[in-house]
C-alpha cells in the first residue's frame, strides 16, 4: 500500500461546502476557547465554590456523622454541579454574540459568496486546501485582491482592478485559516502558512505586505505567523469578558525576502 502524503492543493468547486463549513467552525471554535478560558479563570472558580457554599449551607446538605458513613459526603456534589449551570450559561451569553456576528458577517462576505471568482482577481490571491491522504487537515485564504467587492458596484471596481493589477501598491489579506486540532501538534500550519505567502509575493510584484488577524483565542495560529516573520502592528478590538485584544500582524515584502536569503 503507498504511503499517505500530505498535498496543499488550490480550492476546487466541489470544496463549496467544505470550505463554508470549516470557516464558520473556526470561528465558532475561538468561541468555545474564550468560554473555556473564563470557566479556568482563578475569579470564576472562586464564585462557583462560593455560591455552592451558600446553596450547601441553605440546604444543610453539609457532610455529617451519619449511619451512612462516607457516603455523606457526597451529598454537597449535586449542589457543586446546579451552580456550575447557571455561571456556563451565563458566560456563553457573554461571549457568544460577538463570535455568531463574527461568523455571519465572514461568510456574507463576497470571498465566501463567490470563492472561485474571488480569488482569481488578482495574481497572488490564492485559496487551498490541505489534506492528508483523503482526510481534510486544513485551509488558508490569501486575498490580494486591489479592490474589495461590496455590491454590484463594487464588483464592478474589482473586475476593472483585475485587468488593472499591477499597477499600485497594496497589501494582501489572509482571510481564513484553519489547521484541523489532530494536525496542530505537527506544526503543519506553519508549511500551509509559508506556501500561501511565498505564492503572494512570488507571483505578484505590486504585493508591498501580507497582513492576518491576531488572536489569542486562536493560539496555533498566531504562533504560526509569529514563526513565519509576521509583526504585531496595532490592536484593533476587545472581545468577550475578559477583554481580549484582538490585533493585526503584518509581514512587509522586505522581511519576507529576509526569510527567503537568510
Amino acid at each position: 500500500m503507498d504511503p499517505l502524503t500530505a498535498e496543499i492543493r488550490p480550492y476546487a468547486a466541489e470544496d463549496s461546502k467544505l470550505a463554508l463549513f470549516i470557516v464558520g467552525k473556526a470561528n465558532m471554535e475561538q468561541l468555545a476557547m474564550a468560554n473555556n478560558r473564563v470557566y479556568t479563570n482563578p475569579v470564576t472558580i472562586s464564585l462557583w465554590v462560593l455560591l455552592s457554599a451558600i446553596f450547601v449551607q441553605y440546604m444543610k446538605w453539609w457532610p455529617a456523622s451519619t449511619e451512612y458513613g462516607w457516603v455523606s459526603y457526597l451529598r454537597p456534589l449535586p449542589a457543586l454541579a446546579s451552580m456550575a449551570v447557571p455561571i456556563m450559561f451565563f458566560v456563553d451569553w457573554i461571549n457568544r454574540p460577538y463570535f455568531e456576528k463574527l461568523t455571519q458577517e465572514t461568510l456574507r462576505q463576497p470571498d465566501m459568496t463567490q470563492i472561485a471568482e474571488h480569488y482569481t482577481l488578482s495574481p497572488g490571491s490564492g485559496f487551498w486546501i490541505l489534506e492528508y491522504g483523503n482526510r481534510f487537515v486544513g485551509l488558508i485564504a490569501l486575498d490580494a485582491s486591489p479592490a474589495q467587492i461590496e455590491g454590484d458596484e463594487g464588483a464592478k471596481k474589482s473586475k476593472k482592478a483585475k485587468t488593472n493589477q499591477g499597477e499600485t501598491p497594496h497589501t494582501a489579506i489572509i482571510r481564513h485559516f484553519y489547521v484541523d486540532e489532530a494536525f496542530r501538534g505537527a506544526r503543519i500550519q506553519d508549511d500551509l502558512l509559508v506556501h500561501a505567502v511565498d505564492f503572494a509575493f512570488s507571483n505578484d510584484p505590486t504585493l508591498v505586505a501580507v497582513q492576518a488577524t491576531d488572536s489569542p483565542l486562536a493560539s496555533y495560529t498566531r504562533e504560526a505567523l509569529r514563526k513565519a516573520g509576521f509583526q504585531l502592528d496595532q490592536y484593533t478590538d476587545k472581545v468577550g469578558i475578559l477583554g481580549w485584544k484582538l490585533g493585526v500582524r503584518v509581514m512587509e515584502r522586505s522581511e519576507w525576502k529576509k526569510t527567503k536569503t537568510g
